[in-house]
């Protein structure tokens, strides 16, 4: 049984479409991206999802059944733009916000203490949430977000203003979470985040479907075509007719490859003048895969 179901929904506020005709579902245990670039439709989607707002046309459909207001008990939601209660201490705030998910003090408590240990953020439990930095208070709603333990959770960028070290925290612990068997959904124009991370993908461009399926299906689709370089010594063979494209950078190249052409072949000219210390034949990321598909009309 799909954990969200999307079919043909759609959204449009005064004469502007923010959503046309999305349709896609989640399974238990899986890791779905919803992304694309600012301004894209992915929060408009993910609002008619949780019924913030309603859509237009289409049907939402939450663990097996048509939404209602019931199901929001097994989501559990971070959005993009934060609210916390910045005169609040951040336990206090917790506890508070576990009691609206229909937890008892007691036990919100608990949780709360367990996961400010978990993401790091014990010393600030009794700090003012206006007294903590922006990535301190992205971890405490990351927080609220989870403890009354959602079977459906959905991320809004959940790395915005994080450095690598939390932002890396953040993404194991959504990875526990999903092999555990939550749905994960997070939204984000951060490609390459969802490239390590999701099994599936909606990616959507001025409110529309222009990619969607498995990751690795996704991938399958597109040749492996791209060729990284590190060399030392003469870089004569970038000028070879069978490349298309070919950036480098202080001994590295990153090279397209025309249709059909050997890499091996080009290996074996690079190395008459150069020293190789790594060659790598890779298939295109996900992000160039979306400038192919959208043909660069990407929106500033």
């Amino acid at each position: 049984m799909a954990i969200v179901e999307l079919q043909h929904v759609a959204k449009a506020y005064d004469k502007k479409i923010a959503v046309a005709d999305l349709s896609f579902s989640i399974e238990p245990g899986t890791m779905f991206g919803l992304l694309g670039p600012n301004g894209s439709g992915k929060t408009s989607s993910i609002r008619m999802m949780i019924g913030i707002t309603v859509p237009d046309s289409g049907t939402v459909r939450l663990f097996g059944e048509p939404f209602t207001r019931k199901s929001l008990k097994r989501v559990g939601y971070l959005p993009e733009e934060r609210g916390l209660y910045k005169k609040m201490k951040v336990l206090d705030q917790l506890v508070f916000l576990g009691q609206l998910h229909g937890l008892d003090a007691h036990v919100a408590k608990k949780r709360s203490l367990a996961w400010c240990e978990r993401m790091q953020i014990t010393e600030a439990i009794h700090k003012k949430t206006e007294e903590l930095s922006k990535g301190m208070q992205q971890k405490i709603q990351f927080i609220a977000a989870l403890l009354h333990e959602p079977d459906l959770i959905i991320m809004d960028e959940p790395f915005s203003g994080l450095d690598p070290v939390n932002a890396s925290l953040l993404q194991d612990t959504l990875v526990e979470l999903c092999k555990s068997g939550k749905a994960v959904l997070f939204s984000t124009h951060r490609m390459d985040q969802v490239e390590k991370m999701c099994d599936a993908i909606c990616l959507i461009h001025r409110g529309k479907t222009v990619l969607s399926g498995g990751m690795r299906e996704i991938k399958a689709r597109y040749p492996r075509d791209r060729v990284l370089m590190h060399f030392q010594g003469d870089n004569s063979f970038l000028r070879n007719p069978m490349i298309a494209r070919a950036k480098e950078y202080n001994g590295m190249a990153e090279i397209l490859l025309n249709a059909g052409a050997d890499p091996q072949l080009l290996l074996a000219e690079a190395m008459i003048g150069a020293r190789i210390h790594r060659f790598e034949v890779k298939e295109p990321t996900l992000e160039e895969i979306f400038i192919e598909v959208v043909g660069g009309n990407v929106d500033a």
